[in-house]
């Protein structure tokens, strides 16, 4: 699916995604990759099933307010022991559909929050 362009320069937007990847500032990524409103990187995990406590551990270098997990097509939420790190630094991690990452993302990165994004496609 096609995004709407917003007017935030600067900063990283999802402009499209689809069941294989995304577009950021219209740059395809396929597999797992994590965004920041100003950085992108790929992200080791493969699928939903090879999520660690390290990979979430790993994020608190980012030093993020927010967490976005995009799992897919559907919701998946990992056990809260994964993310524990995270909840101890009391940075919030909300788990939503593809589509709504990219959206939310977008929304709050126009408002210069320091989200981080974590797409899985597999």
């Amino acid at each position: 699916m096609k995004l709407h362009q917003s007017k935030v320069k600067n900063v990283n937007q999802f402009t499209a995604y689809d069941t294989t990847g995304v577009k950021v500032n219209d740059e395809r990524f396929e597999g797992s990759v994590l965004v920041l409103p100003n950085e992108i990187h790929t992200w080791r995990p493969t699928s939903f099933a090879d999520l660690t406590a390290e990979d979430f551990a790993a994020l608190l270098g980012y030093e993020p307010e927010l967490v976005l997990l995009g799992t897919g097509s559907k919701i998946q939420f990992p056990h809260p022991l994964l993310y524990a790190a995270l909840s101890s630094q009391r940075i919030g991690i909300d788990m939503m559909d593809t589509g709504a990452l990219c959206r939310t993302f977008n929304v709050l990165t126009a408002e210069n929050r320091r989200v981080l994004a974590l797409v899985l496609h597999s």
